[in-house]
């Protein structure tokens, strides 16, 4: 004969996991006792226990025969799917672990091109290591990447973010600040950079999200000062190639600066204006906050920066602040 069920909705508000744990332990056992000190139940309330869940069920469960205890036809259907459902709820309340050695995926982190360079050779070669089964993608720079996290197109973004919509974190990595760059050999070298000599050059300005003011202009700004921006281009390490075959001047990140000087030949110079210091940071989205896999991550950015302020000479004390970047 054939049954066709007819699913209808369920109050689940009587349903007591304890039951269902008493159930399992039940089929297992075949002794209302066993199954409760297995569940450090003594024998009455195990038994209290098992009414409960005949009523709940509308079943006996188990009845007793010559042989000890015996599950009816209700019972042995149930054995499987209330085995799973157990196995699911621990899985649901079971702390989540995060074994990088193991890991497969993909890391998206959105960074400007300058701290592409400072800081990602040090964070492969810290993947490789711990994480082999991870690879890691920049992505295009699309304005300052707090579209990408909000829309969890990117784990995490490294840059300069001042106002951050609600629902972001931020970690402050290392205050940066400026100096500027010309050609080695250039006349101002050995003359010395003054503020007069410093406005009276062409300058060459990096302007990644295309929004702001170049904290130069705004402290030229402060002294009624301007000076004559000759090109503006959004990449960071295609500038100082440009400045080393003219006369103009750059201002850079004084890490990108050194680090550039082995690249081509440049000479680096004290930028003759006060400015305060550049927070460069990391960013992600509170949804990920909690994520122990997400949490490593952040770890090992944060490591790759102490390594080198170390290897600098200078040690940084990265802290976090909860809640966007261009040179000079």
């Amino acid at each position: 004969m054939d049954m066709i069920g007819i699913m209808r909705e369920v109050d689940l508000r009587p349903v007591d996991l304890n039951l269902l744990k008493l159930l399992d332990a039940l089929l297992r056992e075949r002794s209302v006792t066993q199954a409760g000190q297995r569940l450090g139940l003594s024998q009455p309330a195990a038994s209290r226990a098992l009414g409960r869940l005949r009523r709940l069920l509308a079943d006996r469960l188990v009845v007793r025969t010559p042989q000890g205890l015996e599950p009816t036809p209700r019972a042995s259907a149930l054995a499987e799917p209330v085995a799973r459902l157990l196995e699911g709820a621990r899985a649901i309340v079971a702390p989540v672990e995060f074994d990088p050695a193991t890991a497969r995926g993909k890391i998206v982190i959105g960074s400007v091109d300058y701290m592409t360079l400072l800081l990602m050779p040090a964070l492969v070669a810290r993947l490789s290591r711990l994480a082999p089964g991870l690879d890691l993608e920049i992505p295009a720079m699309v304005g300052d990447h707090v579209g990408l996290i909000a829309r969890d197109a990117a784990d995490l973004a490294l840059g300069i973010y001042e106002d951050l919509p609600a629902g972001f974190f931020r970690r402050l990595l290392y205050d940066e600040d400026l100096v500027c760059v010309v050609r080695r050999g250039h006349p101002v070298v050995e003359a010395g950079l003054t503020l007069e000599r410093f406005l009276a050059l062409s300058h060459v300005t990096v302007v990644v999200t295309g929004r702001g003011e170049a904290p130069v202009d705004v402290a030229l700004a402060r002294l009624g000062l301007t000076r004559r921006v000759a090109m503006r281009l959004p990449h960071f390490l295609v500038a100082p190639m440009l400045v080393a075959e003219g006369d103009m001047i750059l201002s850079l990140p004084r890490r990108l600066a050194h680090r550039i000087t082995d690249l081509a030949p440049l000479a680096v110079l004290e930028l003759p204006l006060e400015i305060g210091p550049l927070p460069m940071s990391m960013i992600w989205h509170e949804r990920r906050q909690d994520d122990p896999a997400h949490a490593w991550l952040r770890r090992q950015v944060v490591e790759v920066v102490r390594e080198a302020d170390r290897s600098a000479g200078n040690q940084g004390s990265p802290r976090r602040t909860q809640a966007g970047g261009g040179s000079g």
